[in-house]
């Protein structure tokens, strides 16, 4: 199982509905709006990196008013 943190920037006044469309999303764990440089940080899950990849481009980067991703896997040391 590999799981990320999802970093996305919204279009102003866009970051509830992006996160409660996101959150819909199978492999989703958790999308919660938040104040800073990003507007939304996801929690989400997948059997591979590649199923994970295929996820955020074909599914997250879709959903309407989302300006950019940035996709940080989880490691453990």
């Amino acid at each position: 199982m590999v799981q990320a943190y999802i970093l996305i920037q919204t279009e102003v006044g866009k970051a509830t509905v992006v996160a409660e469309t996101i959150a819909k999303i199978p492999g989703v764990i958790h999308a919660e709006d938040v104040t800073g440089p990003y507007d939304v940080i996801v929690r989400a899950q997948s059997d591979t990196v590649d199923d994970l990849g295929r996820m955020v481009v074909a599914k997250v980067q879709q959903v309407d008013g989302i300006t950019r991703t940035l996709t940080c896997p989880v490691v453990h040391l």
